[in-house]
């Protein structure tokens, strides 16, 4: 038993982990692509024993669905394995746990209500400008967590593809522009 649960707490940390932006390894991909999202929920509502199924939130399960494309490269207009771009990544996302969204981030950005960047908790949206487009939301991230103000979101970059990354980060914090909750 105490196997099974270092086993789903392992898998649970590295389905979830915000702590690199480096693709997956090819074992861990190996692993990820034979679970489940049900297990995946299972595995993580069974961390803890405390934790009911009912405290799984909408949330949760749309960052866990997000979490299954990181590594998954940039292509414009992607929404599939094959590739993702932003709001991609974002809609398909929402859209496999029948939570409907804008497809684009601009259309996105219109949606839901601002909230303070202080105020910022797992499945809000992060909206950015960034260098090549002035004017205009451009990029679109999902908050994965928040540790010690430290804002961790999943996202799909054109070098890089799908990836967790700080906003601590100079790049990301400077292209910021605004937070919203659309849960």
């Amino acid at each position: 038993m105490i196997k099974k649960i270092l086993f789903l707490c392992t898998l649970s940390f590295f389905m979830i982990s915000c702590g690199s932006s480096k693709n997956v390894s090819g074992a861990y991909q190996k692993t990820a692509s034979t679970i489940t999202p049900k297990q995946v929920e299972k595995a993580n509502t069974n961390f803890n024993d405390n934790i009911t199924a009912e405290e799984v939130t909408v949330a949760d399960k749309i960052i866990w669905t997000a979490v299954t494309y990181k590594g998954v490269p940039y292509r414009f207009g992607g929404m599939t394995k094959k590739g993702m771009d932003c709001s991609g990544l974002i809609f398909t996302s929402f859209k496999q746990r029948d939570m409907p969204i804008a497809r684009s981030s601009r259309e996105m950005y219109r949606q839901g209500k601002r909230i303070a960047l202080r105020e910022v908790q797992r499945g809000d949206l992060l909206f950015f400008k960034t260098k090549g487009r002035r004017g205009s939301i451009n990029h679109v991230g999902l908050v994965t967590s928040v540790n010690n103000g430290d804002v961790r979101f999943i996202h799909s970059t054109t070098s890089r593809g799908v990836i967790v990354t700080s906003l601590h980060e100079n790049y990301w914090k400077r292209a910021f522009i605004e937070a919203k909750r659309v849960l």
